[in-house]
């Protein structure tokens, strides 16, 4: 039960997606975690902010506070749902790998706890360079706990692979800590 339940988070479907979609939109730390990656962006009104991996939607809907511009991907149809209700933003169904093509370039992007996810995270990335402006800059939240979530080393070699520059590396003190890697296009 314990493996079927925690794979829906990774691939959420059916009935098992619904409960994954409910556990991470209201549990405090996911909440925390996504709220706190959205404040490293420091957003201003005429950001135009892509969430990669967006799940049910807490960290769009933390972006929105910010700009009206926020369009969130998710390749699981039951996160799009809870998404596009939670947040109001634009919440499209797609892999990272396969992103749509986008009528402008985003100024900041993000990856809340996702990358890990994705079958090919290199693809991922590079496909969320493409969608970016120069200079724009993208947030990519790990909080470990198994093992498809990079350290901030791998993600950092990762970032660098798909043409981003690292900036910074934050940390929040959950159990177990949280690291984003900050890096620009």
């Amino acid at each position: 039960m314990k493996r079927w339940l925690f794979r829906n988070f990774g691939d959420p479907r059916g009935i098992g997606g619904r409960i994954a979609a409910f556990v991470m939109a209201h549990r405090s730390s996911n909440v925390q975690r996504s709220r706190w990656a959205v404040g490293l962006l420091d957003l201003q009104p005429a950001d135009r902010v892509l969430e990669v991996g967006c799940g049910p939607g807490v960290a769009l809907a933390a972006a929105r506070k910010h700009t009206p511009h926020v369009v969130g991907v998710d390749r699981s149809p039951v996160m799009v749902r809870w998404a596009t209700r939670r947040s109001g933003a634009t919440v499209i169904e797609a892999a990272a790998e396969n992103l749509p093509t986008f009528d402008e370039p985003f100024d900041k992007a993000l990856a809340v706890n996702t990358v890990g996810h994705w079958p090919d995270p290199g693809a991922g990335l590079r496909a969320v360079h493409n969608a970016m402006r120069p200079g724009g800059t993208i947030a990519v939240v790990s909080q470990p706990r198994g093992h498809m979530f990079a350290d901030h080393d791998e993600t950092n070699r990762q970032l660098a692979g798909a043409g981003f520059t690292i900036v910074g590396v934050e940390t929040l003190d959950l159990t177990p800590p949280v690291v984003c890697v900050l890096a620009v296009a």
